[in-house]
């Protein structure tokens, strides 16, 4: 079985202008990113796919594998989809360039161990631990049946406890795996009007029926969406929690 890991890293963030490659204690973000993913051996190739010059110098400067992709895209599935269509794989693993803390060990947890259907979708989800995480707009949370398929994804805290107060929210996390027809059928498939609203490719999925399977991982991250989060990441970097995240 071979597994494609590709980060996609966009430059024009409307939040957080060129986050990819902001310093994070004297490297680009990304270079975070790319070490972890590095360290599995999982992958049959590892790539950053960016649709910017400047995350190209950025990635040549450290010798990361780098491809410039088409500047249209305007999702990181999208983006992907175009990676499946330059590199034949089974499975194209998408791990967003915005998860500097990423643990590789959580790669593990997302691989099939057995035959899956042609479309195949899966995710990583954390529990949430902090009231104003789940707040947050950043953090897409995500409610599932009881065989793990996704039923809805959205910002707003889901699912509303008027009756029932004791339940764990779960946001999506930036680790996907999707199978090759599975890009074949987001790039053939119109934008839905759940994925417009909320603005997650998931739901493009969902609302076409397609299972998007729930893993959780007990492997936390910190998504940079902001300049106070990646002061948050630098200081958990200096103080040699992640120690070994960038380092072999």
């Amino acid at each position: 079985m071979k597994i494609i890991c590709v980060i996609p890293a966009r430059y024009s963030s409307t939040r957080f202008p060129g986050k990819p490659i902001v310093d994070i204690c004297g490297k680009p973000m990304i270079w975070w990113v790319y070490q972890q993913a590095i360290k599995s051996k999982l992958f049959s190739d590892v790539f950053i796919a960016t649709d910017d010059e400047r995350i190209v110098n950025a990635c040549n400067l450290f010798f990361m594998n780098v491809m410039l992709t088409s500047a249209d895209h305007d999702t990181p599935t999208s983006r992907l989809y175009e990676v499946s269509t330059r590199y034949d794989s089974d499975y194209y693993l998408m791990l967003m360039g915005d998860e500097p803390l990423i643990n590789s060990e959580c790669f593990d947890l997302i691989i099939p161990k057995e035959e899956k259907p042609e479309i195949y979708i899966a995710v990583l989800s954390n529990i949430m631990s902090k009231p104003v995480d789940v707040i947050d707009v950043s953090n897409q949370k995500v409610v599932t049946n009881r065989w793990g398929e996704t039923l809805f994804i959205s910002r707003s805290p889901i699912p509303y406890p008027k009756g029932y107060s004791d339940f764990e929210y779960r946001k999506v996390t930036g680790v996907q795996l999707f199978s090759k027809k599975a890009l074949q059928f987001y790039n053939e498939t119109v934008k839905s009007k759940l994925e417009n609203a909320e603005e997650n490719d998931l739901m493009r999925f969902v609302e076409n029926r397609i299972p998007v399977i729930m893993i959780d991982s007990p492997y936390k991250t910190i998504s940079v969406d902001s300049p106070r989060d990646a002061e948050i990441v630098r200081n958990e970097i200096k103080k040699d929690k992640y120690k070994n995240a960038g380092n072999k």
